[in-house]
């Protein structure tokens, strides 16, 4: 056989073992058709010239920008209490830097305003990537476009560590060292940076394993230890308001053996659907970590893109998830164009930065509600989770096994003709047992009744007993059933608001109802009707049925019936009334496509080989609840008769999708920021 013949073999061969692309039908034409934010965009270059220079230790035999190209000379420091080389890459990774850990360089490249300061600064930290491959140059088009707007970026060069396993500790370590460096930059007189550098308004970023080590050094700077080894002492104390996480993994340095805590700071976390090295969005246990503790007004939110991958946030590493090689396993022709992942970190990472670090509060409606800035967006699709530190959880599925209780003292849930009620952790997509570390309750119903003795009397074509129509919109996002289909009364899950918790949380109009859910393609079966008394049999009559002999089975067809068309899947979002009850007994109802859109799974295939990712992963979908924020002041709108002062309960009513199952993360309240209530969409 011929090279040619044998090469076209081999490409014919896995063509057969390829799949077809498959992608969710893309709704954002019509999802982000709304521009609501009225700011300029925060992806548009600022009115600052932009300055580059690099800092370093000069000791860098590969790198000459961090060699002779060095503007500000830093002193070397001894990362390896935090990370260590196998002995066996020792002498090799020695001899190609020209030093070892324990004299490892402060290096960084700088993008900065041509102004006099004194500007805000932000470190961003690259991941795990090949070592002779430098990363640190893949953040160029944020470092422009963020001193363009008045913030002093750099990106610091950590390729030194790359190659290492169980060293994330060290990353951390290593970025707040670069604090240390700043701060005497903006002490020295005469230099570039004297007095230009604000220290109150710090952020840290980071990228992949940088997207954890962001998070742990968040940690670090609030310690006197580290913690790990009491005799290495710490004294940062920075002022860091803000950490925004790329495609971070999550554990892989678990502080005295378990997962960092993370407390009062405000945080983005920004991951893809396609990623083909962090393949679960590992960061979303970072999310649910972080606690608000110190009544001080900050926010975290997750904004999942479609279609994104792990390597195209960085210039260096481009679509190659899994390596030079990844274009014969990954399904790269799946991925969006690698501008238009990194416009909408440029949308959203500044964005971010303006309103924590430079307090423009126009922008942070887009992390409550990413349709706000619909016309900034790349078109694909999104899913947005959010909490201010004003929000009070009222179930969140934690602590206890009673499906009866939430999670603030005195609050009780209730389900009525429910399929599915049923509370567990909330899976990743891999396989095993990694979860998210945070419990939800998964909520079935079907409104269809099962053909029965005793059920003709049921209404046809609409629910029985279903709730008048209000005033306000409630046209179904789904039939309600076909024309002659029997269904029972909706089915509905309530949360009871106690009047002590109410009182005490400060409830009002300003107030919003906070839900975290997530569709999911499960559809129970008909409801079983409530037996007829008529249709009771006496022991009697059992008995003698029991004794008549059975009937022979009809015999086989000898033709086998024709098979059955695959049924395609339901991608209509699912939709239901939230109904709100004070305690009077005022009702106000309104559908939760008001507030967004509750898609099925946005289905993900990240592989070319046929039948690799259901060898792989448990489902083709990374399970993330959208969180849906309801002002209060909207369902007065509704019904001017409700009372929010005296809310009294929160129902789920299950009316305007015949059947379904949903995930419920989050149910709280919150009296927010009135800017986060901005720029609303309908």
């Amino acid at each position: 056989m011929t090279r040619n013949a044998f090469v076209i073999t081999l490409a014919l061969a896995a063509a057969a073992c390829s799949q077809a692309i498959k992608l969710a039908k893309d709704d954002s034409a019509v999802v982000l058709s709304r521009q609501t934010i009225t700011a300029q965009n925060p992806a548009e270059p600022g009115p600052f010239a932009v300055k580059t220079l690099f800092y370093g230790s000069g000791t860098d035999k590969q790198r000459p920008e961090y060699r002779e190209g060095v503007a500000i000379k830093t002193k070397t420091v001894d990362v390896s209490p935090f990370a260590s080389v196998p002995p066996a890459q020792a002498k090799t990774r020695t001899k190609f830097w020209g030093f070892d850990l324990k004299k490892a360089p402060i290096n960084g490249r700088v993008w900065y305003p041509d102004g006099p300061g004194p500007f805000p600064l932000v470190l961003i930290v690259h991941g795990n990537h090949n070592w002779r491959e430098f990363s640190d140059p893949g953040y160029e088009y944020l470092g422009q476009l963020l001193a363009s707007r008045g913030f002093i970026l750099t990106s610091v060069d950590e390729n030194f560590i790359n190659g290492l396993s169980a060293e994330n500790d060290g990353r951390a370590w290593l970025l707040l060292k670069h604090v240390d460096a700043w701060k005497q930059f903006n002490e020295t007189a005469g230099g570039p940076f004297h007095g230009r550098v604000d220290f109150t308004r710090i952020a840290l970023m980071g990228h992949s394993r940088g997207g954890e080590a962001a998070a742990v050094a968040a940690t670090f700077n609030r310690l006197k230890y580290y913690p790990d080894n009491f005799k290495q002492a710490f004294n940062f104390n920075y002022d860091v308001k803000a950490v925004v996480a790329i495609a971070p993994v999550d554990g892989q340095y678990k502080p005295t053996g378990q997962f960092t805590p993370l407390e009062n700071v405000n945080y983005l976390l920004i991951h893809g659907s396609h990623d083909g090295d962090v393949s679960t969005a590992q960061g979303l246990r970072q999310y649910e970590r972080l606690r608000f503790t110190d009544g001080e007004p900050r926010f975290k939110s997750v904004i999942f893109m479609y279609r994104a991958n792990h390597g195209q946030w960085n210039t260096v590493w481009g679509n190659k998830d899994t390596g030079p090689r990844s274009g014969r396993t990954l399904e790269l022709d799946a991925l969006i164009d690698p501008e238009a992942q990194r416009q909408f970190a440029k949308v959203v990472i500044t964005g971010f930065l303006e309103s924590t670090l430079l307090g423009k509060r126009e922008y942070v409606a887009m992390f409550r509600d990413h349709r706000s800035a619909g016309a900034w967006l790349p078109k694909t699709m999104y899913t947005t989770r959010f909490q201010e530190s004003g929000y009070r959880a009222l179930a969140e599925f934690d602590g206890d096994v009673d499906l009866t209780t939430g999670s603030a003292a005195g609050v009780t849930l209730a389900g009525e003709h429910l399929s599915t009620w049923n509370e567990n952790a909330v899976p990743f997509r891999g396989r095993g047992t990694d979860t998210q570390n945070h419990n939800a309750v998964w909520i079935g119903w079907s409104n269809k009744m099962a053909p029965a003795s005793g059920a003709a009397g049921l209404p046809t074509g609409k629910a029985a007993g279903a709730a008048e129509k209000p005033a306000a919109e409630t046209k179904p996002t789904a039939p309600a059933g076909k024309k002659d289909e029997p269904l029972g009364p909706p089915a509905s899950y309530s949360i009871a608001v106690p009047e002590a918790l109410r009182s005490a949380w400060g409830v009002s109009d300003r107030s919003a109802v906070y839900l975290s859910v997530a569709a999911t393609n499960t559809t129970p079966g008909p409801r079983t009707p409530p037996k007829d008394p008529k249709d009771e049999k006496t022991e009697e009559e059992t008995k003698a049925a029991a004794k008549k002999p059975a009937p022979k089975p009809p015999p086989k067809p000898k033709t086998p019936p024709p098979p059955k068309e695959k049924e395609k899947p339901d991608e209509t979002p699912i939709d239901f009334t939230v109904e709100v009850v004070d305690a009077a007994g005022q009702v106000a109802r309104l559908p939760l496509s008001r507030f967004g859109i509750a898609r099925r799974p946005l289905d993900t295939k990240l592989y070319r080989r046929a039948g690799r990712d259901a060898a792989r992963f448990t489902t083709t979908f990374e399970l993330i609840p959208q969180t849906f924020v309801l002002p209060l002041e909207e369902f007065v709108r509704a019904q001017p008769e409700f009372d929010p002062r005296q809310l009294a309960t929160i129902r789920l009513l299950f009316d305007r999708t015949v059947a379904g199952t949903i995930v419920v993360q989050h149910v709280g309240l919150s009296t927010p920021d009135p800017m986060f209530l901005s720029a609303p969409v309908r």
